[in-house]
């Protein structure tokens, strides 16, 4: 039985997403809030050698139906192995990119079937579902020179041409239109720390009573 509380962060490319992820925990780990922050792909055992398949150190082709298998495949595991056990222990569970990327990014930028995704997330993840998700938005230029300047070798999402970000970012967009009382849209174009600001209101506003006080007294310390 799920006790936690499970929030995800998405956004498309250069989004900020992860640094906003890893400011929260910071501040959940100062006050001594039970917390885990994990990743998608790449949050269990096997989802680390997964993580290096998908996105960017195979030599060849990758087909989109063995992408999108792998990223379920990672996604499972990762539900098994981290998810579920997290959030029987109580802990409040931050994951960089869930269910939502899947529909955004195979469904948006691939063009598979919504309803096929849908319904493969949910044989994934035995219906698994987040209490919140933050949507970090940005427009699609923006969010991929960001990417860009960060140095690093790009991988195999950052790589895809730029009519197939602007499907990604608007799928996002209509994910959060259809799914109002869990998606929070948050503008991505700001300052880091006012970024985080609002997503810690956000968060506020949203979490239920008593039992994650401690939650609360840490974004509000």
């Amino acid at each position: 039985m799920k006790k936690g509380f499970f929030i995800t962060f998405e956004g498309p490319e250069g989004s900020g997403k992860t640094t906003q992820m890893k400011l929260l925990g910071e501040v959940l780990k100062k006050h001594k809030v039970p917390h885990l922050q994990t990743r998608e792909p790449g949050g269990s055992r096997l989802s680390t050698h997964l993580r290096r398949w998908i996105l960017n150190r195979l030599d060849y082709a990758l087909g989109a139906e063995t992408e999108l298998f792998l990223f379920l495949a990672d996604r499972a595991q990762h539900v098994q192995e981290v998810l579920r056990p997290a959030l029987e222990k109580g802990l409040i569970v931050l994951c960089d990119r869930y269910t939502d990327s899947t529909i955004a990014y195979q469904g948006g930028g691939r063009g598979f079937d919504t309803r096929f995704l849908k319904e493969s997330n949910r044989a994934a993840t035995g219906g698994l579902a987040p209490d919140m998700t933050l949507l970090f938005d940005l427009p699609v230029e923006k969010g991929l020179q960001r990417a860009k300047s960060r140095g690093k070798i790009r991988d195999r999402m950052e790589r895809e041409n730029l009519a197939f970000h602007h499907r990604v970012r608007e799928t996002f967009l209509r994910i959060a239109a259809s799914e109002k009382d869990r998606v929070v849209i948050i503008d991505a174009t700001e300052p880091k720390d006012k970024v985080f600001r609002v997503m810690a209101d956000k968060i506020l506003g949203r979490l239920p009573g008593p039992s994650l006080k401690l939650f609360k007294a840490g974004l509000r310390g």
